[in-house]
């Protein structure tokens, strides 16, 4: 049988604090972390458009004269989106785990054995 205990555990109660200080809330910190991520963001920009370019010089040469400007635009905007969406993403959460902002808050489930 499960133990479902943990569900009925109010975690909104005011006796708890559910996070801690994290370093991002130093300004020093904060500032040079968001600069390391602007900095990784502009080269994922050229990175991103050097992607581009290689989808539409491929597509050029498979489909040829059939290439149309709606297939450039729908190529150039899934494969520049796709690159800057997952760059984005993956650098918000290398920038939260490489500052320890992740270890600032408190598990209510680290005593729950993983199953």
């Amino acid at each position: 049988m499960q133990d479902w205990a943990w569900l009925h555990t109010p975690l909104d109660s005011k006796d708890d604090a559910m996070t801690r200080p994290s370093p991002l809330d130093d300004p020093a910190n904060s500032r040079a972390a968001w600069a390391r991520y602007r900095r990784l963001m502009k080269w994922m920009m050229l990175l991103s458009l050097t992607a581009v370019v290689v989808a539409l010089v491929a597509m050029r040469i498979i489909v040829g004269e059939g290439l149309t400007i709606h297939m450039m635009i729908a190529t150039a905007g899934g494969v520049g989106g796709a690159v800057m969406l997952t760059a984005a993403l993956m650098g918000l959460v290398f920038l939260s785990s490489g500052t320890g902002h992740d270890e600032s808050i408190d598990d209510p489930f680290a005593d729950i054995a993983d199953r």
